[in-house]
């Protein structure tokens, strides 16, 4: 029997971007919850929360304090189980985001842990004997600067893959991992429908003696002996029926398959992290087509027939894909979009995809929010880096494009007080009260790119096979089930593109099922407009 999350289409929501029920400038629980008919008539199954727990928000949430508790800002625990009912009432299920390789070190274990070396709780993290001058080796966190903070009370580091607010635990540590175990299974009891799992492919760290060579993060990702942890995760979500979706940087489309795999593996599906291959200089630097095509078939190809892939373009850690794959236009967000949606597995939106929301304009450090990016900021005026370039150099690329709020009318709709972010003044082209009313609209024709996805069992069942595997613009595909061809066909370049289809492409009857421009045509030699994109059904 096919899984539910198969012939899924999932929406990734920031909470605190998507809508603000009580005008304090910050979205909440109510305010997802009064948007839910918006997502069910987009077409959406299941909607992916990014972190409403109880914390200081260095990290924006990813930095927990208390595992079973809703941040304040958020709502509260009767708030999430109203929206769960509302959203199952609906037929639309909820996962959430599940951080489980590192605390805040406002945790009560964390406040515990740095009591003392004979505290019971010392062991649920990482802790080395050290020194001001000397840390218990050189590794360097994602964030920038050691991976090792130095507490003088007990003259020993913690470590931290991320912020120095961001203790990892010690999964060596089996009491640590029972109080884990305990919390998954609270939530899955709360009725939750699965996770998301932050960072998880770095919960297994290298000795401390590990020497680098190339890769600066390869003592933490995906290390040799994260299979036991792993099983030990997969015995808990097999109990229950639900989806899981690992972020698992290290995991490469080679052994995906073995962590996603239907029998043994440990997650339903992986975002891999690969695809936003930039080119240029920094600064300045755009998507990669080319690379986005190659990286997006590699994982098609090695996740055939075992494992399953979790799509996307946008996320809360990257740039708006119409801005850096595209060229901010209506065509290139529904080119791109029609690309990735029809491969093999689960496609997820991310908030505001579906309008073509672009990024944002910064114009002062003031309106930067990202920890690495502030932190990035001032290494470049450590640098002797003057402030302007330092601001262009660090928010080209920032996430925070992708956190701005959510454009519900012209004037944003988000809330009636100051949002915590600006909100970008394109809202008055770029909303969804416009594109509702616009046929030709991206979020209208995102309606149909995701009804046809369900519709035709070639989308979910069939083999993937790249065409035209070097055109540098082009991105072509056949789907195919037993007699069942699909042909997509994109350009995803702002210039027009002269392709010659393959033979078997157009020798047979063909029915065009969606375009994103007006008029398409299909044949053997085809002039691809700017971002033009043409989905095709071979007749029988």
């Amino acid at each position: 029997m096919t899984k539910w999350w198969k012939n899924a289409v999932g929406y990734q929501i920031y909470p605190r971007s998507f809508m603000d029920s009580n005008d304090d400038g910050i979205g909440d629980l109510k305010g997802i919850q009064a948007k839910l008919t918006y997502l069910k008539e987009l077409g959406i199954d299941f909607i992916w929360l990014n972190p409403i727990y109880k914390s200081p928000n260095v990290d924006n949430g990813y930095d927990i304090s208390d595992y079973q508790a809703i941040n304040p800002e958020f709502g509260t625990l009767e708030d999430l189980k109203d929206l769960l009912a509302a959203a199952h009432e609906l037929g639309i299920r909820l996962i959430m985001d599940l951080v489980v390789n590192h605390t805040s070190d406002q945790h009560p274990w964390f406040i515990e842990s740095k009591k003392g070396k004979d505290n019971p709780y010392r062991a649920y993290y990482l802790w080395a004997d050290a020194t001001p001058e000397k840390m218990p080796n050189n590794w360097q966190s994602f964030f920038g600067g050691s991976t090792w903070t130095y507490d003088p009370n007990t003259k020993q580091a913690y470590f931290h893959v991320f912020a120095k607010e961001q203790p990892d635990l010690n999964w060596k540590n089996p009491a640590m991992r029972e109080n884990i175990y305990r919390m998954i299974r609270w939530w899955l009891d709360f009725g939750i429908d699965g996770f998301r799992l932050d960072a998880i492919s770095h919960i297994q760290k290298e000795p401390w003696d590990f020497k680098i060579t190339s890769n600066p993060w390869a003592p933490f990702m995906n290390v040799v002996g994260i299979e036991t942890y792993m099983a030990e995760l997969r015995e808990i979500f097999r109990s229950y029926d639900i989806m899981t979706v690992g972020e698992a940087s290290g995991v490469n489309s080679k052994t995906a398959p073995f962590w996603t795999d239907e029998e043994d593996g440990y997650i339903d599906m992986i975002f891999e992290l690969e695809h936003q291959v930039r080119t240029g200089e920094p600064g300045s630097e755009t998507g990669d087509l080319l690379g986005f095509k190659k990286v997006l078939s590699r994982w098609q190809k090695d996740m055939q027939p075992l494992g399953w892939n979790a799509l996307y373009t946008d996320n809360h850690d990257n740039p708006r894909s119409n801005s850096t794959f595209g060229n901010e236009t209506r065509e290139s967000a529904t080119a791109l979009a029609t690309a990735y949606m029809l491969l093999r597995g689960t496609p997820f939106i991310y908030q505001g995809q579906e309008l073509g929301m672009t990024n944002f304009p910064f114009e002062s450090i003031e309106e930067v929010n990202a920890t690495d990016s502030l932190a990035a900021y001032h290494d470049c005026l450590n640098k002797g880096i003057p402030p302007e370039e330092a601001l262009r150099l660090i928010t080209h690329w920032t996430r925070d494009h992708s956190r701005t709020p959510m454009h519900w009318t012209d004037f944003g709709g988000f809330s009636t007080n100051l949002p915590w972010m600006k909100i970008n003044p394109n809202t008055d082209k770029i909303n969804v009260a416009l594109q509702e009313a616009d046929p030709f609209s991206p979020l209208n024709y995102y309606k149909k790119l995701i009804a046809l996805r369900k519709s035709l069992p070639v989308f979910l069942n069939g083999s993937y096979h790249i065409e035209l595997a070097k055109h540098p613009k082009v991105w072509a595909y056949t789907r195919k089930l037993d007699l069942e061809e699909a042909y997509v066909l994109t350009n995803l370049s702002d210039q027009s593109q002269s392709v010659t289809l393959p033979n078997r492409w157009v020798n047979a009857p063909a029915m065009i099922l969606l375009a994103n421009y007006q008029y398409s045509s299909w044949k053997k030699t085809m002039t691809l407009r700017p971002f033009e994109a043409v989905v095709v059904k071979k007749d029988a």
